[in-house]
């Protein structure tokens, strides 16, 4: 089930609102238990009981762990956990990768089939592993509610693909919280600008770059491949952005706030500014537990580099069991490298479209092996697209709608929408014009809405980008 489907918007988003603010107060946390694992189990069916499983055993080794913390046994029980947890997530992510790459390597014939990956493995791995390294140090209680525990694990707004959450952020939350008036209709707000990213925007760029990547490279020529490039670039943020929306609106709906997870990364003027803008919650999940601890900045320039390189295999290898994936992630830990060598490189504002204008190419090169499936495939389509093609150009896969949606994605991708918001501000401090622009936004979120509904109605929607990790 997802989020811009007619089963979700219509059947269980207001079935799941009526029984949540229906049910006595102390009720509640049970009530949307019950429904994160319904709206888990619809997509996954049995493997449910994995997600049973992964909540009954966080929650004990959360105490047991919390026992430990002046121990000497202390790590070593953390370790376990650790171990529990990552065992699940090799086994249904990684087994196939790992044993076709080494009959691979020794020319030896493997018989194995792809393993289903579970929904949200990734992601709920990673927020029971933050759970228990907060515990150790301190920096959290363990859980004592074994409902509790199992909404924070469960919460569907989150639990398919993110944001990854911390327990320490949703702690107060789960204890006690209050929808308010003015929160619920945030919520809607947040959700229908998500919902109108998905449908409206990342649908018809998915359908412009499929048509391109599918393709053969050399059936195309330089400008059909940055064409489809551009379109991939645009569609994934428009995917996954507007996926985060959705979830920190449901998750206002019934109280709680979720973190953010982009700040208009393509507004970046480096790879490490676009590092902290894009997918937050995952990059400062490796920073506090990977990073840091491995010793950070503090242990000299090689040593920053190695920790740098080894965070962002790991942050390639998250995203998908595949030597793609993992030369993504090199290319991107390189030129975090590559930005802390000790140059003298000029930083006048006049210069900083020129590095945007550089720090976009890259990260467009980097999408390229993120899409393929292949290595050689992103090797071809980077050959086409700084070579000479022949074949497919540009005006074969263009249309009036993909340029619609590409004119008004370009704008906002950039951040348009908080100086739109500070003018907003400036004017309504009348009450007269305060009353026009809330009329205004009303109607543009109500027409958004109606789009978005015609849109699925045709049946042009396409799954998260982000399921599959």
């Amino acid at each position: 089930m997802v989020f811009s489907s007619p089963v979700f918007l219509f059947v269980f988003l207001p079935l799941t609102l009526a029984a949540y603010f229906v049910a006595p107060r102390r009720f509640r946390n049970a009530a949307l238990l019950l429904a994160s694992l319904y709206f888990y189990a619809w997509g996954e069916k049995g493997f449910v009981l994995l997600m049973l499983g992964s909540i009954a055993a966080n929650f004990g080794m959360g105490r047991v762990v919390e026992s430990g913390r002046e121990r000497r046994w202390g790590r070593a029980a953390l370790a376990t956990a650790i171990i529990v947890n990552i065992v699940p997530l090799i086994y249904f992510k990684y087994t196939y990768f790992i044993a076709t790459s080494i009959g691979s390597l020794l020319a030896l014939p493997v018989s194995i089939e792809p393993i289903h990956l579970p929904i949200g493995i990734s992601f709920f791995t990673f927020e029971a592993i933050a759970y228990l390294i907060d515990v150790r140090r301190g920096v959290t209680g363990a859980q004592r509610d074994p409902v509790k525990f199992g909404l924070f694990m469960t919460l569907f707004p989150h639990l398919i693909a993110g944001p990854v959450v911390r327990y320490r952020d949703l702690e107060a939350a789960l204890e006690r919280r209050d929808a308010s008036r003015e929160q619920f209709a945030a919520g809607v707000r947040r959700f229908i600008i998500g919902l109108a990213k998905k449908v409206l925007l990342s649908n018809v760029l998915a359908g412009a770059a499929d048509a391109v990547f599918d393709q053969s490279p050399e059936y195309l020529t330089t400008s059909g491949a940055w064409l489809g490039v551009l379109c991939y670039t645009l569609h994934i943020y428009f995917d996954f952005s507007g996926y985060s929306d959705m979830a920190i609106g449901l998750g206002r709906l019934f109280g709680f706030e979720l973190c953010e997870n982009f700040r208009y990364p393509y507004s970046a003027a480096s790879i490490t500014e676009f590092w902290r803008r894009w997918h937050i919650s995952l990059s400062s999940w490796f920073r506090d537990y990977v990073y840091l601890p491995l010793g950070g900045n503090r242990r000299g320039n090689i040593r920053t580099a190695i920790n740098l390189l080894i965070v962002f295999v790991l942050c390639g290898l998250w995203h998908g069991a595949s030597w793609t994936f993992l030369v993504w992630g090199l290319y991107h830990g390189g030129f975090l490298v590559l930005e802390r060598l000790p140059l003298r490189m000029p930083r006048h504002a006049l210069l900083r479209p020129i590095r945007h204008a550089l720090t976009i190419v890259v990260v467009m090169i980097g999408w390229v092996f993120f899409r393929c499936e292949t290595i050689r495939h992103a090797i071809r389509m980077l050959d086409v697209m700084f070579g000479a093609g022949t074949g497919h150009g540009w005006a074969d896969y263009w249309n009036r709608e993909l340029a619609l949606v590409l004119a008004i994605g370009i704008v906002a991708s950039m951040p348009v929408w908080p100086l739109a918001r500070s003018w907003r501000d400036r004017w309504s401090a009348s009450r007269g014009a305060a009353l026009v622009i809330e009329i205004i936004q009303m109607a543009v979120l109500v027409t958004l809405f109606a789009l978005c509904i015609v849109s699925l109605a045709a049946g042009t929607f396409n799954p998260f980008i982000y399921f599959r990790f």
